[in-house]
This record gives C-alpha cells, sequence and structure tokens, in this order.
C-alpha cells in the first residue's frame, strides 16, 4: 500500500506533509495489505505459492509496524488556534472582497480555506470583543455597553451593562488553557479597565495588552485629557513604548516571542487583536508613500470601483444594489460632494484615506510574518486561522474635535498627527453596505469571516451561510475537542449561544433559519432566514425610531424597506426580538446614565 504522507522532524517533535490518517483509514489500510498478502502468497487451501503461512504472518506482523511506525499522533493533535481581530475594518478594504488595498497574506489565507461572506460582528468594539471571548450576546457577558458601562438614572447597578466580563461567563482561553492550550493575547483588551478586570485573569497566561481602546500607535501619550486611562502592559507588568515602536509590528513581534518561547509539545491559543485599522491615522512613512496619490478620484468613483470588483469576485450576489451615498443632512460638513471641495482639501482627504490603506496594508504584512512563521516551524497545517473585523468602518470625525490635547503639528499620518477619515470614507470602506460602526445597518454589523485550516478545510471554500461572532467559542471548542463548561471557579456558567462553524468547514450546511439579535445605543436588529429587522437610532433626534424590514436574499445591502408589504413578518420579528431582549437584559437606552468618565 502506498502512503499519501511523509513525517520529518521539526521544533514541536514530528509533522507531516499531506494529510495523516485517521483512526478508520489505520485499520483499513491495515486489512487491505494482510488481504494482498493472502492473494500475494496462499495458494487455495492445498498448497502454499512463494512461502509458508509462517511468512505470511512475518509479513503481517510487519506490516503492522511499518503503518504504527508512521506516527499517527498529529491526526489527533489538538490544533493550535489563531484568532485575528482588525478593529473598525470596513467590509471591502481587502483585496480579496473587492478592495484595491494590496493584503496578499489574507488573500492567500481566503483563497486556501474558507469565506464566509455573511458573517456578523456586535456591531462595536466591547461589545464585539465580549461576544467573541465567551459565546454569549454582549449583554450577557456583561458588555451591553461600552467599557465605562452604564446605570439607570437612579443609580441601579446593572449587569448586562457593568462594562467588565461576567463571572457567569467563560472565555475561549479560559477553557482551552484548562484543556492544557498555552493562552496567549497580543493586542487591544478592551473588556475591562481596572483589574481584575484584565486577560491575565481572564484564562490568558502571556499577554501584551493595550488595556484601552485606542492610542497613539507611535506612544502611548494621552490624546483626549491629561488624566485619560490608558494602559500598556507586558504579563501584568507596565510597558513603556521605546524609540521606534509601532503597535501594529509590536503587537505581532510580542506574538511571536510568545509562540517561540512556549512549550514546543503543547497546543496554543493566540488571540491576535490589532488596534489596525482604528483612528488615529497612523502609519509607517515607508507605507504611506505606496498610497500616495491613489486616492485623488474620490470617494464617488472609488466606492463605484470596488463595488464591481466586489460582483467579479461573487463576494456580493450580481443582483445586489449599491447603497445609497451616505449624506449627513443634519451635518451636511461631515459629507462634502468631492467635486465641490477645493483642490487644498481634496489632497487633505486623499492623504487621510492612503494612510488609511497603509494602516491595513501594515496589518496584512504583519499578518504573513505569523504565517511564515508557523510554516518555518512545520505547524501551519495543524493550526486554525480565524481572521474578521470587530466592526464595521467609523464615520467618527475625530479631525474636528477641538478638546482633544494630542499633538496635531505634523502630517496626516506621523506620530505628532491625530485624524480620522470620515463618513465618506467610511461609506466607501463598508461598500456596498449602508452606514457605520455603532449601528445595526449591513454596514455595522456586517464582516467576512476567513478562516483557514489545511488539515480541516479545502481551499477555496465559500459558505454563503451566515454566522455570528457568538459562533467562534463553539467552533474553537469543538475542533479542539474540548467541551463547554457548566461551571468555572465555582461560579455557574450561561449556556453559549452560538452554534459551530465545523460543518461549514467541511463543505456542510449551517441552520438556515436561526434568529440572531442585536443590540447597541437603541439600534437594534434581528435576523431569521432571510428576513431582517432593523431599528436605526436617528443621530439628529435620538427618539426618532425607524422600523424598517429587509429581504436580503434579493435585497443584501438594506435599499428597500418591505416592512409595509410584510407586516406579519414584521410582528413576528419584534416579538422573538422583545423575547430576546428581555432575557439577556438589554434596557432602554434612554434610561441609561455613564457609570464611569470615557
Amino acid at each position: 500500500m502506498r502512503m499519501s504522507w511523509t513525517c520529518t522532524s521539526n521544533r514541536r517533535g514530528m509533522s507531516f506533509s499531506g494529510k495523516p490518517p485517521g483512526l478508520r483509514t489505520f485499520f483499513q489500510a491495515l486489512s487491505d495489505r494482510f488481504l494482498n498478502l493472502l492473494r500475494e502468497c496462499c495458494l487455495p487451501p492445498g498448497g502454499v505459492r512463494g512461502g509458508s503461512y509462517g511468512q505470511v504472518i512475518a509479513l503481517f506482523l510487519l506490516s503492522v509496524l511499518t503503518l504504527a511506525c508512521q506516527p499517527t499522533g498529529g491526526d489527533t493533535r489538538p490544533p493550535n488556534i489563531i484568532l485575528i481581530l482588525a478593529d473598525d475594518m470596513g467590509y471591502s478594504d481587502l483585496g480579496c472582497t473587492g478592495g484595491e488595498i494590496p493584503t496578499p497574506h489574507l488573500d492567500r489565507l481566503a483563497a486556501g480555506g474558507l469565506l464566509m461572506p455573511n458573517f456578523y460582528n456586535a456591531a462595536r468594539c466591547c461589545p464585539t470583543r465580549a461576544a467573541l471571548m465567551t459565546g454569549l450576546y454582549p449583554h450577557q457577558a456583561g458588555m451591553g455597553d461600552m467599557v465605562e458601562g452604564r446605570l439607570r438614572k437612579d443609580s441601579t447597578f446593572l449587569p448586562a451593562y457593568q462594562g467588565w466580563l461576567s463571572q457567569n461567563a467563560v472565555t475561549i482561553a479560559e477553557v482551552l488553557q484548562q484543556a492544557g492550550y498555552q493562552t496567549y493575547l497580543s493586542g487591544k483588551w478592551h473588556l475591562g479597565n481596572d483589574e481584575p478586570h484584565w486577560p491575565d485573569n481572564r484564562g490568558f497566561e502571556r499577554t501584551f495588552a493595550m488595556i484601552h481602546g485606542a492610542g497613539n500607535y507611535f506612544n502611548d501619550e494621552p490624546w483626549a485629557s491629561k488624566d485619560q486611562f490608558r494602559r500598556l502592559h507586558v504579563d501584568g507588568e507596565e510597558f513603556q513604548p521605546g524609540e521606534g515602536f509601532y503597535m501594529t509590528d509590536a503587537i505581532t513581534d510580542f506574538a511571536l516571542r510568545f509562540m517561540e518561547e512556549g512549550e514546543r509539545e503543547k497546543p496554543f491559543f493566540l488571540y491576535l487583536s490589532y488596534t489596525a485599522p482604528h483612528w488615529p491615522l497612523h502609519a509607517l512613512p515607508e507605507d504611506i508613500e505606496k498610497f500616495e496619490g491613489r486616492y485623488t478620484q474620490g470617494w464617488h468613483v472609488l466606492r463605484k470601483e470596488r463595488f464591481e470588483r466586489m460582483k467579479a469576485l461573487g463576494v456580493i450576489p450580481e443582483h445586489a444594489a449599491l447603497a445609497p451615498e451616505y449624506v449627513n443632512v443634519g451635518n451636511p460638513i461631515l459629507t462634502p460632494a468631492w467635486d465641490t471641495l477645493p483642490a487644498e482639501s481634496r489632497a487633505t482627504w486623499a492623504r487621510r484615506m492612503a494612510v488609511y490603506a497603509a494602516q491595513v496594508y501594515s496589518m496584512d504584512r504583519a499578518i504573513g510574518r505569523v504565517v511564515d512563521y508557523l510554516e518555518e516551524q512545520g505547524e501551519l497545517d495543524n493550526t486554525l486561522i480565524l481572521f474578521l473585523s470587530d466592526n464595521g468602518a467609523t464615520h467618527a470625525a475625530i479631525y474636528l474635535a477641538t478638546s482633544f490635547i494630542a499633538d496635531r503639528s505634523g502630517p496626516i499620518g506621523s506620530a505628532r498627527s491625530f485624524d480620522s477619515y470620515g463618513a465618506r470614507w467610511g461609506n466607501m470602506s463598508n461598500t456596498p453596505y449602508p452606514l457605520f460602526k455603532l449601528y445595526t445597518a449591513e454596514g455595522g454589523i456586517k464582516t467576512p469571516l476567513i478562516a483557514h485550516y489545511p488539515k480541516g478545510i479545502e481551499p477555496n471554500t465559500v459558505s454563503v451561510a451566515y454566522g455570528h461572532v457568538i459562533d467562534l467559542l463553539p467552533t474553537c471548542l469543538e475542533l479542539a475537542g474540548v467541551e463547554y463548561p457548566e461551571t468555572y471557579n465555582g461560579h455557574p456558567i450561561q449556556p453559549a449561544e452560538g452554534i459551530s462553524l465545523a460543518p461549514a468547514f467541511r463543505g456542510g450546511a449551517l441552520p438556515a433559519g436561526r434568529p440572531l439579535f442585536w443590540e447597541h445605543h437603541g439600534n437594534y436588529a434581528v435576523r431569521k432566514g432571510k428576513w431582517k429587522l432593523l431599528n436605526v437610532v436617528d443621530a439628529k433626534d435620538a427618539g426618532g425610531d425607524r422600523l424598517q424590514l429587509f429581504g436580503l436574499d434579493s435585497d443584501p445591502s438594506e435599499s428597500r424597506d418591505v416592512s409595509a408589504q410584510h407586516p406579519e413578518m414584521v410582528r413576528e420579528l419584534q416579538r422573538l426580538y422583545q423575547e430576546w431582549a428581555a432575557r439577556v437584559g438589554v434596557e432602554p437606552f434612554d434610561s441609561l446614565i455613564l457609570a464611569r468618565p470615557i
């Protein structure tokens, strides 16, 4: 029998090229070899050809030893898991989803594995991170809003809005650590500002952690006020950036260090949580230079170009419409028309987008360093890599903020700048979808998911099923062969809300009609099958809710409200949402106040 894999030694012991056989394949091969030996060596009853029965038995035992000596441990060894989260990256910013920004390393992972174009996050940084870590909806995990938390106006404490992870939730790191995994975090945490709510207390044994939510990529200087909370630490000790520091590269450097210094025979879980491309717009000069002049055509032209590439790639269906360009009616200065801008303003806006593109490009290069390391160590085939964004692109107008103390004396993109790229470029990043981060429209909650796992996912796999960030914990636990606990550290643990995506990894189907839910700052949505009910709080009038219904199979970009045509579906989805909101602890947002200063 001819085997289709080879065994070589590496830093972790033995590794295979090709896919090692499972036990069923092993014993089937053994049976086939024994039957072949009998055919070759044995005559029908009455004689022996080519040797004695003793020789047949000897050859059979040799076959057993031959197969047994080709280690099968590689088939049963749990996979390493790397969960990569981008920050504020829009749906169409990657090359593989239609963007003009070169992202060859992420494109390679998508081509070599699975792309799920219909994947969802939880609309904003903290809620998504809480759901990702715990497999629960954000409110269940204690993160119905941000780390500042919310109280009722009478100061009633609300566990769903406490601003740190609940003790009745368990993190991926905590479960995998108990199962023998090494657990590492490198990057943004944003799930609790104060101890004991740091990652070191939530299952991570090695950490390079940015505890807060945003900051200068070149240093850790305050930017909002002198007493602003901000903290970088390594393994629990405060860290001060030195000369040549750049956040994206530092996150990667520490991740590589943790893997290099780990125990070779144990699997690891790495949460690689980049701050890119979240504002401020900060990039290395040589990266910015690559994009100088690329965005001088403006957002109108480039958004349409992205849309056409997305259709050509099949990321969106041919019948998809391009959502209308976002216009802020109440404050039109935030959404100018490109052709109305003077040349100097167009140059400034083009520079902003060039720096943003450089941030995405730099992150992709950093991810390539991690993939290269796995290949060098013979670990790529046995590593599940997951990539997504924590929310859609932002429309934040940081460039208009006048209260910040950040140094803005240098060119956009330098350490002496503090800027963002605004609603028009954010609208382009979210092509073809409407709105942005914070909103529960598709532009705020949709992200492509890339999953790469050569041992378990065939190349060029695409799943059009919809999934949610709550599904990542069940997926990781299933592939690691680990059970979800009922209790942890003496606390009862809420049942996970998500499902495993492993069937999609194998080319199978996921449940088509399961409902999914969102709520953030009064914006809410529920999706069930093709139907999505959307409530958007009008930015000009906090009480001006607009309830809309969309059939996403025919209208993926939410361009046609069909609530009037299907009132029964509106009622059904509204009922499901209200039941869910009561179950997870959603409160009317206008009844809440900040618990702690931002």
